[in-house]
């Protein structure tokens, strides 16, 4: 090792000098500022206008003192749920995005061993090992080496900035980002290998500071701009509910001659009006609705977690559930990811799985081709950096003893993996003279070897390619991913080649993503296959993973892809299944055309050439294992690399927006029952069907508990079964309007009757006496909106079906039921009730669990 890095000793004296490498979170608002910040709220202050005016009417004793306490304590529960729960959502979220910084590891030299460490560890003085695809961890300089960095994170120019070693004397600004010496943090590689020193961590280097500045709070997500909206329509309903009830209450009042003495009289009559009309509004307007989408999110988030699913964008997780088509990589995703060199051949098809089988020529050759020709590094710590296929060949080496054989000293020019020429490149000067090896695509290689070394290091003639493609191809299709190496004399590598050997390396389809194809594709879902392998090697794995079905499905190379125009690929999109030898413009290709379509395009990636169709892809999926430009630039990131796990995702994604559909269809039934019942009712005579307390109450209950009980329904296999929630399609659907429809005037059909049909009185066991038929009313309400919510959890005609898999339903519909209760027996004068015998409160349940068969007879009929 050419550095030795830091000891112990001096990483901790660092530390305690120059600070972490983490970076500082500005802490959220506290507890006691939401709560404040929540009384801005334009319905929250409206109640403290009734607050204000119920206290006035108490000073004058035209009010009993529970009824401004009452609304007091409503405001400040209802404001302070929301606030708790936010408050503790940023608090899990905040120790999860710790502990996903935690699993970020940097490539370190300390003690004279090549070692990974946290992010957070790097210190000041550390030599870090860089290279392509790498996001760099600190500020510093170039101690060896050269590289082209994206530094689009700090200064939003994507035209690659190279950087070199800091010579003898050379000068920087820090401030210049343009400058070739100075590397930053965040910052992202491109190409190249080096070893940096660090000077400047965590908070104080340019992306730190940047990051400070940038903690602001993010946009609304399309979702909750649309939920937003729809809150604003539904108030617009509460608005002209109001104004009804006021206008009602004053002609009924003048109309039956019922007019008030006095002042003080009038003065009653209008601010019960405007109270009650006050308090529909706010029972119109489901304010909890747009904090539904914050409560899923976090829950979501929390449970995705666990199936190695990190939502990075809350957007990803919306538009997750729309997605209508995926582009996915091969490696890793569909296969396992763990590569392993299966055999070699000479170009006489001379096979061998050893190297202690051939001549000490040949293996030098191979020693150089694959393993000085190679961005990963053997170290006590295993195999690190590199891609997938360079640590199979690292791997294979060390299997084979010749790990410390590697002499990097001897390297003269190192050209990393280019994606265009399919290969990458090195020139080295070993015993005294000048030789590059080329290591890459076959079939961009053996047309310009000449030559080839057979298992006696002797070159040979190589006139007959055919038997080579012959072996290739039973290779391809034994799902075998192929590379040739070749060398030349000189440093040019437009010469004609002497072939060294071809190597075929073997990754599995993993066990369990063939099911996981068939649900996707069951979902409405097209997957295809995008990936740098030979059309053979792509179409063999493909029929093994079950994407390739029938024989209209296509299977196409970048080659065949870019001859086709935008509009033959459209054409051909539908059947598509598998790209094979793809370049990175081919998946932006694909992801705007599929996007022209109207369709809801999903791209999975993990290499820095992968970023640009992240980024376009309406929803990126970056693989756990990439590069940190990858995962910056998708919304979701998937630990384990698994296309199970992207099935996951998407079911999480519909997940949410049925739930959000659930929550609706009960929040505007109890919406529209409750402005009909108090708007209906002073035409009949009835001022005030239910007091302002008990409106409260209903809201309260109903905003807040009904929202955890909805954000907590489990996502459900069936939804995989529906085709893609379509881009335009509105929250609120036909069936759904039906359905808030049809419950919410039998709810409020039952309880005008209780208070207004002599039949329906006997029934309940008391007529003439009207606080008991009004306590009778406020539970029957209750009761009637609580059991309409298992009419909105499911569409199945079964309303019960499946509710053991959510227990906190059952326990919040439970927690309402007793509450209920609680409010009926015990609210007296405060709540304007008095308590009911049991067998009324049978009746009323009877009543109220009417709307449960009512509900499933329009099932029926619909269906």
């Amino acid at each position: 090792m050419k550095f030795s890095g830091l000891t112990k000793q001096q990483v901790e004296e660092s530390r305690r000098q120059n600070g972490s490498n983490a970076l500082t979170d500005i802490p959220p608002e506290p507890l006691w500022a939401k709560i404040l910040e929540g009384f801005k709220d334009p319905m929250i202050m409206i109640l403290l206008v009734a607050l204000v005016i119920q206290i006035v009417l108490f000073c004058f004793g035209k009010a009993e003192w529970y009824e401004p306490f009452g609304i007091f304590v409503a405001i400040i529960i209802a404001n302070g749920v929301a606030a708790v729960f936010e408050n503790k959502q940023e608090g899990k979220a905040s120790a999860l995005k710790h502990e996903e910084n935690a699993k970020e590891k940097v490539k370190a030299v300390r003690e004279s061993s090549l070692m990974e460490i946290p992010l957070d560890d790097v210190v000041v003085g550390d030599v870090i090992f860089l290279q392509a695809g790498d996001k760099i961890p600190a500020d510093g300089i170039l101690l060896e080496g050269s590289l082209k960095v994206d530094q689009a994170a700090l200064n939003g120019e994507s035209e690659e900035a190279p950087k070199v070693e800091l010579e003898k004397g050379g000068e920087y600004n820090t401030k210049d980002l343009l400058n070739k010496y100075y590397i930053y943090r965040g910052t992202v590689i491109c190409s190249g290998e080096a070893y940096q020193e660090v000077k400047v961590v965590g908070d104080k280097t340019e992306f730190g500071q940047a990051a400070l500045a940038a903690q602001e709070e993010t946009r609304e997500t399309p979702l909750q701009v649309k939920l937003g909206k729809l809150a604003n329509q539904i108030s617009m309903f509460g608005y002209i509910g109001a104004a009804a009830i006021v206008a009602i209450i004053l002609m009924v009042t003048i109309f039956t001659g019922k007019t008030p003495d006095g002042w003080s009289g009038w003065l009653r009559l209008l601010v019960d009006a405007v109270t009650v009309a006050v308090t529909i509004i706010v029972c119109a307007v489901p304010e909890g609705l747009p904090m539904l989408s914050s409560i899923l999110q976090a829950l979501q988030s929390l449970k995705m977690v666990k199936d190695n699913v990190l939502v990075r964008k809350i957007n990803g997780l919306e538009t997750a559930g729309s997605l209508s088509i995926l582009f996915s990589d091969k490696t890793g995703t569909i296969t396992e990811g763990r590569l392993s060199v299966v055999e070699m051949a000479t170009g006489g098809q001379d096979t061998f799985d050893n190297l202690s089988k051939i001549t000490d020529s040949l293996r030098n050759d191979i020693l150089i081709g694959v393993g000085v020709n190679n961005s990963s590094i053997a170290s006590e710590d295993g195999v690190l950096g590199g891609n997938g296929t360079d640590r199979a060949l690292m791997s294979f080496l060390v299997s084979n003893g010749l790990a410390k054989s590697i002499n990097k000293e001897e390297v003269v020019t190192f050209n990393a993996f280019d994606s265009n020429k399919k290969c990458s490149s090195i020139v080295v000067n070993h015993g005294g003279s000048t030789r590059i090896y080329i290591k890459g695509a076959p079939e961009r290689i053996i047309d310009r070897c000449k030559k080839y070394v057979d298992l006696e290091g002797q070159e040979q003639p190589l006139e007959d390619t055919a038997r080579i493609n012959a072996y290739l191809n039973e290779q391809a299709g034994r799902s075998m991913r192929l590379l040739a190496v070749a060398k030349a004399d000189g440093d040019k590598d437009d010469v004609p080649l002497t072939l060294v050997c071809i190597i075929s390396i073997r990754d599995n389809v993993r066990k369990e993503v063939k099911d996981a194809v068939r649900e996707i594709q069951n979902a409405g879902i097209q997957v295809v296959m995008v990936t740098g392998d030979r059309k053979e090697t792509a179409v063999a794995i493909a029929k093994e993973a079950g994407l390739l079905t029938s024989e209209n499905d296509v299977a196409l190379t970048s080659f065949e892809l870019a001859e086709k125009s935008d509009d033959e690929l459209k054409e051909l999109l539908p059947r598509l299944r598998v790209v094979s030898r793809a370049l990175p413009l081919d998946k932006s290709r694909l992801v705007k055309n599929a996007q022209e379509l109207n369709l809801v395009v999903g791209m999975t990636g993990d290499g820095v050439n992968d970023s640009p169709a992240l980024r376009k892809a309406d929803v990126g999926f970056a693989m756990g294992s990439g590069t940190e430009v990858a995962k910056e630039a998708g919304e979701i990131t998937i630990l384990d690399d698994n296309l199970s796990s992207i099935e996951k995702a998407i079911l999480y994604g519909r997940s949410m927006f049925k739930s959000i559909r659930k929550f609706l269809v009960f929040q505007l039934t109890v919406n529209v029952a409750a402005v009909l019942t108090c708007a209906i009712g002073p035409m009949f005579g009835q001022n005030v069907v239910m007091t302002v307390i008990q409106l409260l109450l209903i809201n309260l209950a109903m905003d807040t508990l009904a929202a955890i009980a909805f954000g907590s329904e489990p996502p459900l296999k069936e939804y995989m079964k529906e085709k893609p929630i379509p881009r335009s399609e509105s929250i609120v659907s036909a069936g759904m309007l039906t359905e808030i429809i049809v419950s919410a005037l039998y709810i409020t059909g039952i309880c005008l009757s209780i208070l207004f049909v002599p039949k329906v009185q006997e029934f309940i066991g008391a007529a003439g006496n009207e606080v008991y038929l009004k306590s009778a009313l406020f539970a029957t309400f209750m009761m009637a909106i609580t059991c309409n919510g298992f009419n909105a959890r499911t569409a199945h005609l079964n309303p019960f079906e499946g509710i053991g898999r959510n227990i906190t339903f059952l326990v919040v519909m439970g927690v309402i039921f007793l509450l209920q209760f609680v409010f009926v027996e015990f609210g007296g004068k405060a709540l304007a009730v008095t308590p009911l015998s049991a067998a009324t409160w049978g009746k009323c349940l009877l009543l109220a669990f009417l709307v449960i068969p009512i509900d499933i007879i329009r099932k029926l009929i619909i269906r």
